[in-house]
């Protein structure tokens, strides 16, 4: 029976041995009854991923997994795609680039049906790497790491908005990422950042519950409700303020509470 939700996965998730992640994906979106769309679009080369998640899916025990391979943006606006979309039980976005994605899909009927149909529950979304970053809507578009944070270490864009008041960050402490996703947090203080590492899945249920698995952690920032105003840098390297920000660890089974900006029991 499927069981909707929004996963996103910080990159480079397991494919070979217990395949946590992808399994619980498969569950999610109906188990043996599943019916799969797998969405390439952000990769460079969307023919070979598509396949191999294709593959991967279809090992699990997926009923039907298609790729939708959409490569123009003429193709996610002909209505044959939204028209499609009752007949899955979950879509899968691949990594590669999150400008790509959202070029080709955003503002079209595609996406519009997938919003509607994640909002009444009746398909699980999961996306990758860039298909984790753009189920933000004040999306990462890139940036730099390692440094303090400052206005010229993120660049911003519009994501599609699966899970709202939030941004997300992938490959996060693999690729020392804090600094980055403060920064995007300074432009949109009213949001939460959540930073994913490898191999390693928010999942976000409908009840606003966010839930970690996978063996690295998640990372909540939280501004808190009423941010204090500091003053934006003059120049785009100069370092920035950003104060009581409250930071919370989660591993594997710990959850948080999305709406009440609360950590909850572990599973």
């Amino acid at each position: 029976m499927m069981q909707s939700a929004v996963l996103a996965i910080g990159g480079a998730e397991d494919k070979v041995n217990g395949r946590e992640i992808l399994r619980l994906f498969c569950e999610r979106a109906g188990g043996t009854d599943a019916t799969l769309g797998i969405i390439p679009a952000a990769s460079g080369e969307p023919a070979i991923i598509g396949a191999i998640y294709q593959r991967l899916f279809e090992d699990l025990g997926a009923k039907r997994v298609d790729i939708l391979d959409i490569r123009e943006r003429e193709q996610s606006e002909n209505p044959h795609w939204a028209d499609q979309l009752p007949h899955y039980s979950g879509i899968f976005m691949t990594g590669g680039d999150q400008l790509r994605l959202t070029t080709l899909l955003a503002d079209t009927p595609l996406l519009e049906a997938l919003l509607d149909q994640a909002g009444r529950g009746q398909i699980t979304i999961a996306g990758t790497s860039a298909g984790a970053a753009v189920m933000s809507y004040h999306m990462i578009a890139g940036g730099g790491n390692g440094e303090s944070p400052n206005p010229a270490l993120v660049s911003m864009s519009y994501g599609f908005g699966f899970v709202p008041g939030v941004i997300v960050d992938q490959h996060f402490n693999n690729r020392n990422r804090m600094a980055r996703l403060i920064s995007a947090l300074a432009m949109h203080p009213q949001c939460l950042g959540v930073g994913i590492d490898e191999d390693t899945c928010a999942v976000f249920e409908p009840d606003g519950q966010l839930q970690v698995v996978g063996r690295g952690t998640v990372v909540i920032l939280d501004p808190g409700e009423h941010p204090p105003a500091c003053p934006w840098p003059a120049e785009g390297t100069t370092p920035i303020s950003l104060h009581n920000l409250r930071l919370h660890i989660l591993r594997r089974g710990d959850r948080y509470n999305l709406r009440q900006r609360t950590t909850l029991p572990a599973a």
